[in-house]
Parts: structure tokens; C-alpha cells; sequence
């Protein structure tokens, strides 16, 4: 249809589990090729690590990144060479990590580069930083306020009642005590990260990144891509987009703002591509990172765009049956 606008969407860390691709794997070549590929370029078997998980480490975030990353690409290449490359993205957008799947998917990064970034950035984020996350369901001048009381930052803003903050442990037990007595009725729940991501606690990650980012060889991307850090377009400049991703180490994900943008830019398909959350230890079992957020931004919206996701067999079926 010439009407249709797509965005792509790319989950971030969390969206991560033992198993994660291997029914795509087993099921065609071309996931099969980018799994080698990935293996390939960084030297690590990416077959066993996604899907065995032998020594339990895909957790680290200098593995869960490159995990997402090969998974989300292969689910993507997938999903193209299926449809026959009949859908041209018209933007892409990513939340933290995802935000790398997003510029490969653009073709500002290579696969192979994107790999060695993600690689080096998760070492990075696991030496230097410190600290976890803690998800908020307050709005976000009240998670502002609970945050600096207690040493504490706001690491992800995702929907208007639902805030991320970052600190050390015993800060954000403080803080959700704090919460409790304030907002007796409001929720939150620990994230399972390896540190406090874009917050304070990233700046020497981040400093140590950006000589990696400065020499990476970016290239211009043949569609436009989110920026986390700004939550508009990234500038069609490399130096700004090396900025803004250096930027989005040690400040807010703004995926609401992200979400809005795309909205507002006419994206009326947004099809999100890798990972899986839920209980289910199969492929099968797991639904989409991002779908909540994603259906929550536009809720009561009568231009809300139509929402689909690949991250498995069946998704990647229904997908294709419905925008293909």
C-alpha cells in the first residue's frame, strides 16, 4: 500500500533469555548466516551463547548486548527477504541498545561494526559503571523529586507513568520505601541490568566510549533514526550522531518523546523486531518487549498506528500476513 509509513522498532536489554533465536535459526538460512556472521566478527560462539547459555552469562551486559543485537538484525533480514523487500522503512527508532539495532537496520552502521560497538560498549557499561534500575509507575516530576532525595537519577522515560531511575542498591531501596509512604497505591519493579544505565553512574563508561565512537565509520542513514538522547531525529551529520550516542550513555532514554516523534513524522506501522519477554522458557511463549508501551502511547488516538511485531515464527507470520 503507498500509504503505508513504517517505523521499526528495536528492543533494549531486558528483552534478552536462554533460547532466544533458535527456533528462527533452525528454520532458515538467512538467520542462520547472521548468526555466523556475528560469530564470526566478534570471536565468541553467538549460537551457544543465545541459545544454551552454558555458563549463564548472557546476562552480562557485554553479552546481552551483541545477543540482542544479532537477534534483532536476523529477525529484521528475515523479515525483508519474506516479504520481499516489498516494506521500505521510512524511520527507525530504539530503546538504549535498541538504538544501535536501529542505525544498523539504517545502514549508518555496518553489522560487523555494530557488533564491535555494542561489544565494547557493554564491557565498558559492566566495568565502570555501577548501580541498578528500578521502574517507576509515578509521572515524572514525582520520580524527579524521589530520585534526588535519594542519589538517585532518571534513567528512562517511557510513558508518561512510567519512569525509570538509577542508583546504588541501598539508594533504591530507600527510594522505593519512600514511595511506598507517598504513593501507597503506585508499583515498581527491579529491572535486571547490570548497572544504572543512563544515569551519572555511566560517565566513565561513557568517556572511555567515545574515542571508540570517533573512530567508528559511520555512514550516513538511508532512512531517519531516533535518537534517545535529544527523543527527536538524529541531525543528518555523523559528528552528531557519534554525539548523541555518547550523550545517551549517561542521560535519559527518552522513549516516550521517541514514540511521539515517530507519531508526529506519519509513521502508521510500527513493527518491533527482537527479543521476547514473559515466564515461557520457548520462543513461542514470549510476547514483545515494547507492544505495552508502544499501544499505551497512542491509546484514544484515532490515528494510532497499527502495531505488529517479529520475534518469532508465529510473529513473524501473522506479520507478514497483515503488511506485507
Amino acid at each position: 500500500m503507498s500509504d503505508q509509513s513504517v517505523a521499526l522498532l528495536f528492543p533494549g536489554q531486558g528483552s534478552q533469555y536462554q533460547g532466544i533465536g533458535k527456533d528462527l535459526f533452525d528454520a532458515h538460512e538467512i538467520v542462520r548466516e547472521t548468526y555466523i556472521e556475528a560469530s564470526d566478527t566478534l570471536g565468541i560462539d553467538m549460537q551457544a551463547l543465545s541459545f544454551d547459555d552454558p555458563n549463564g552469562e548472557i546476562n552480562l551486559t557485554r553479552n546481552t548486548q551483541p545477543v540482542l543485537l544479532t537477534h534483532s538484525i536476523a529477525c529484521y533480514r528475515l523479515f525483508q527477504e519474506q516479504g520481499g523487500n516489498s516494506l521500505q522503512p521510512a524511520m527507525a527508532a530504539g530503546h538504549s541498545l535498541g538504538e544501535y539495532s536501529a542505525l544498523v537496520a539504517s545502514g549508518a552502521l555496518s553489522f560487523p561494526l555494530g557488533l564491535s560497538l555494542v561489544r565494547k560498549r557493554g564491557e565498558l557499561m559492566g566495568e565502570f559503571g555501577e548501580g541498578e534500575m528500578e521502574a517507576l509507575m509515578i509521572d515524572l516530576e514525582s520520580a524527579t523529586r524521589l530520585a534526588q532525595q535519594h542519589y538517585c537519577g532518571i534513567a528512562a522515560c517511557n510513558l508518561p507513568d512510567q519512569n525509570v531511575v538509577g542508583g546504588r542498591p541501598e539508594d533504591l531501596e530507600q527510594l522505593t520505601q519512600t514511595m511506598a509512604e507517598l504513593y501507597p497505591r503506585k508499583r515498581s519493579a527491579r529491572l535486571k541490568t547490570e548497572g544504572a544505565f543512563h544515569t551519572y553512574y555511566m560517565v566513565e563508561a561513557a568517556r572511555r566510549f567515545r574515542p571508540v565512537l570517533e573512530e567508528a565509520d559511520f555512514a550516513l542513514p538511508q532512512f531517519s533514526v531516533l535518537s534517545n538522547f535529544s527523543g527527536d531525529m538524529h541531525d543528518n551529520d555523523l559528528n552528531s550522531i557519534r554525539s548523541n550516542l555518547f550523550m545517551q550513555l549517561f542521560n535519559p532514554v527518552l522513549w516516550h518523546k521517541n514514540l511521539l516523534a515517530a507519531g508526529d513524522a506519519g509513521a502508521n506501522i510500527m513493527i518491533e523486531f527482537g527479543g521476547g519477554l514473559g515466564k515461557g522458557e520457548t520462543a513461542a511463549e514470549k510476547r514483545p518487549n515494547l507492544e505495552s508501551i508502544v499501544k499505551k502511547t497512542f491509546r484514544g488516538n484515532d490515528a494510532a498506528p497499527a502495531y505488529h511485531s517479529v520475534i518469532n515464527l508465529q510473529t513473524l507470520d501473522d506479520c507478514l500476513a497483515a503488511v506485507a
